[in-house]
């Protein structure tokens, strides 16, 4: 009698057998996809009807195509570029109007 178990055969799949190359590596089911490549949100960016506003949100779209850790570069320059539109909405149209000229009435 021996003491050893008999090894349990498990059944290959031979698709998966024939899609293994030389190196061990699995080839992709179809084109490339990596989960981690960036990827638009699909946000959509409603017009404002301020054309500096509206370019600003515009270049949120920037964000869409770059790795994470390219946001902050984009997310910095639109608030910065939004903040000044509103600092303009604050400021005077024009340089004040002169006073009118001091007449002595003696």
């Amino acid at each position: 009698m021996s003491d050893s178990v008999p090894e349990a055969t498990t059944p290959v799949d031979e698709a998966v057998v024939e899609s293994v190359d030389a190196v061990g590596a699995v080839e992709p089911d179809g084109p490339e996809h990596d989960p981690a490549a960036p990827a638009p949100l699909g946000v959509p960016r409603v017009p404002t009807g301020n054309a500096d506003v509206d370019a600003w949100l515009e270049r949120l779209g920037d964000a869409d195509h770059l790795a994470t850790d390219g946001h902050l570069e984009v997310y910095e320059d639109v608030h910065r570029g939004l903040r000044d539109a509103l600092t303009a909405l604050d400021a005077r149209p024009g340089p004040p109007a002169p006073s009118p000229p001091y007449r002595n009435r003696s």
